[in-house]
C-alpha cells in the first residue's frame, strides 16, 4: 500500500506540474489583459477581481457550496453504484440488452432543462430532487461503459475462471469487472466532470439554497465577479472529484503505464 501510495503520488505530481504551469500562465495573461483596459470590467473580471469576491463573499457562498457539493457527492455516489449493477444487469441478460440499451444509449442526450423542471414538479425546492437529477444523469455514462467494457473483456479469461471451477456469478464479479474496471472508470470520470454543473444548474431552475441560487442572485444583479466565483467554485469541486476518482484508479488498478510494460 505504501509503494503505491508513493507511486500514486509521483504520478499525479507529474501530471499536475505542466497543467499547473499552464494554469497560472493563463491566468497571467487574463490578469494582464483584465488590467490593460482591453476588456470592460462589468464584462470580463480578472482574476484578483474574482479572488477578492471570493473572499468578500464567502460567507453567504460557503453555505451555498456545501449545499451544491452535498447534493452532487451524494448523486455521484448513488449514480456510481446504480451505474455499475444497471451495466451488469443489461450485459447479463440480452433481452434486457436488447431492449433498454438502445434507450439507455439515447437518454444521454436529454437535455437538463427539459428535465429538471418534471423533477421540480415531484420532489419541490427540496435537496432530494437536486440529487435525484444528478443521479440520473450521471449514471447513464456508467451503464454504458460498464456494458461496453464488460463486452470487450477476451473470452479466454472466463473460460480459464470457468475451468478452474469458478462459478458464473464469480466470474463476472471477481473477473470479468476486474478487466473491464479501466473502461467503468472511463464512465465514471466522464460523469464526475459535470456533475456539480448539473445540481447548480437544476438549482438555478429552482431550488431553496445552492450555487445555483447565489448564481442567479449575482447574475440578477449584474456582479460580474461574483458569476466568476461561482464558476470557479465549481470548477474546484469538479477538480477535486475528479482527482478523487483518478486517485481511487490508480490505487485499486494501478497506473496505465504499469499495465503497458
Amino acid at each position: 500500500m505504501t509503494k503505491n501510495l508513493i507511486v500514486l503520488v509521483k504520478n499525479l505530481s507529474a501530471r499536475a506540474l505542466p497543467t499547473t504551469a499552464t494554469v497560472l500562465l493563463l491566468l497571467l495573461v487574463w490578469e494582464l489583459w483584465a488590467r490593460g483596459g482591453s476588456g470592460q470590467s462589468t464584462l470580463i473580471s480578472s482574476p484578483t477581481d474574482i479572488a477578492h469576491a471570493l473572499t468578500r463573499s464567502w460567507d453567504t457562498l460557503g453555505p451555498a457550496t456545501a449545499t451544491t457539493a452535498l447534493e452532487g457527492t451524494v448523486g455521484f455516489v448513488a449514480a456510481v453504484v446504480l451505474g455499475i449493477l444497471v451495466g451488469m444487469l443489461l450485459y447479463c441478460s440480452r433481452p434486457a440488452n436488447r431492449a433498454f440499451f438502445p434507450i439507455l444509449y439515447a437518454a444521454q442526450t436529454m437535455p437538463l432543462i427539459s428535465i429538471a423542471p418534471l423533477f421540480l414538479i415531484w420532489f419541490g425546492f427540496e435537496i432530494t430532487g437536486k440529487i435525484a437529477i444528478v443521479t440520473v444523469f450521471a449514471m447513464f455514462p456508467i451503464a454504458v461503459q460498464t456494458i461496453r467494457g464488460l463486452e470487450a473483456v477476451p473470452r479466454f479469461y472466463s473460460d480459464v475462471a470457468l475451468t478452474s471451477g469458478a462459478t458464473p456469478a464469480w466470474t463476472l464479479w471477481h473477473v470479468k469487472l476486474r478487466v473491464a474496471a479501466r473502461q467503468i472508470f472511463g464512465g465514471i470520470k466522464i460523469s464526475g466532470a459535470y456533475v456539480f454543473a448539473t445540481a447548480a444548474t437544476a438549482e438555478y431552475l429552482g431550488a431553496r439554497s445552492g450555487i445555483g441560487i447565489w448564481l442567479q442572485a449575482a447574475y440578477n444583479s449584474f456582479q460580474t465577479p461574483l458569476v466568476f466565483a461561482a464558476t470557479v467554485v465549481i470548477v474546484a469541486l469538479t477538480a477535486i472529484l475528479l482527482l478523487i476518482v483518478l486517485a481511487t484508479e490508480q490505487l485499486l488498478l494501478g497506473s496505465a503505464e504499469d499495465e503497458d510494460i
